[in-house]
């Protein structure tokens, strides 16, 4: 019996020193899952829209739909049935789109995301970059944390629900998508597309929305920044403002003036950096605004 408490003690004080406040307990256990009754595959979900790498679509859940899963993550629909999907720059090649309704039946379907060509420019003899200082590192993650809590932010808005229009005409400068090799390693493609026009050329919303994020000072990449949330987890934001004409929490419409170009951050010249993001996939703006009239 004192070779048995022993031998109790002494493995207690080893959990101790392994950093374990407390002798760890099993979890209770959990009842079975219960699947659906059945599932139904080719469902109708009335999609529309551009069903391809950086494209964005829209589409009307089944009638009974209760919870609507996109690759098995939950997405929102509105009262009248309408959702919006989008594919990342990269999105793999099928999708599933799946409507639990009230009777517990799943009403499938799989999507094929068609592929795009991107346009990629080799530079062999250059190098990536130069390593980034601790200073450095530290200011930007402070910047990513202000960006992701914007993006956190769900609002009310349905500007999702319009038809997005370009903030400003003018030259393409740069497009989605696009990436450069440097000796072999490649960099970060190209998350939005630029617009090149003078600085002080005034922008205006896309579609309808609330302001996320409006900059107080420059960011060291995307310079005076600007956020709108558009509603359903799609929002939009504009790099490189010489200025910014609205403020975090402003309801801004269609059509609305909502600052000017510059060439703050990162920037070798004036113009826009418009992007536009639904939930983690990064989306081409110019299928969603429709080709610029030249």
């Amino acid at each position: 019996m004192i070779s048995a408490r022993r031998g109790t003690l002494a493995a207690l004080a080893l959990l101790l020193l392994a950093g374990c406040a407390s002798v760890p307990t099993l979890p209770p256990p959990q009842p079975p899952l219960v699947g659906p009754q059945r599932i139904i595959d080719g469902a109708d979900f009335k999609l529309s829209g551009t069903i391809l790498q950086g494209g964005l679509a829209f589409g009307t859940v089944p009638p009974g739909t209760v919870t609507l899963l996109y690759d098995g993550t939950p997405i929102p629909f509105a009262e009248d049935g309408r959702f919006l999907i989008a594919f990342d720059r990269d999105a793999p090649a099928r999708a599933v789109l799946d409507a639990r309704t009230v009777d517990d039946v799943v009403l499938r379907r799989t999507l094929a995301i068609a592929p795009r060509g991107w346009h990629i420019e080799s530079l062999p003899t250059l190098p990536k970059g130069t390593t980034p200082t601790p200073e450095y590192l530290a200011r930007r993650k402070a910047e990513l944390d202000q960006i992701a809590a914007a993006r956190a932010v769900a609002s009310a808005s349905v500007g999702w629900r319009q038809r997005f229009i370009w903030p400003v005409t003018g030259r393409i400068s740069g497009v989605f998508g696009s990436q450069r090799i440097y000796a072999g390693e490649p960099g970060a493609y190209h998350s939005g597309v630029d617009v090149a026009r003078p600085e002080g050329t005034e922008i205006v919303a896309p579609a309808d929305g609330v302001v996320i994020l409006a900059a107080a000072t420059p960011f060291s990449l995307e310079g005076n920044l600007l956020m709108i949330d558009h509603g359903m987890g799609l929002n939009s934001a504009f790099l490189h403002l010489s200025r910014i004409d609205v403020a975090a929490g402003q309801v801004v419409k269609q059509g609305e003036k909502l600052g000017a170009i510059g060439m703050t951050g990162r920037a070798t010249g004036p113009h826009l950096h418009w992007s536009i993001k639904w939930r983690e996939a990064r989306i081409d703006p110019e299928p969603v605004a429709g080709a610029m009239a030249p």
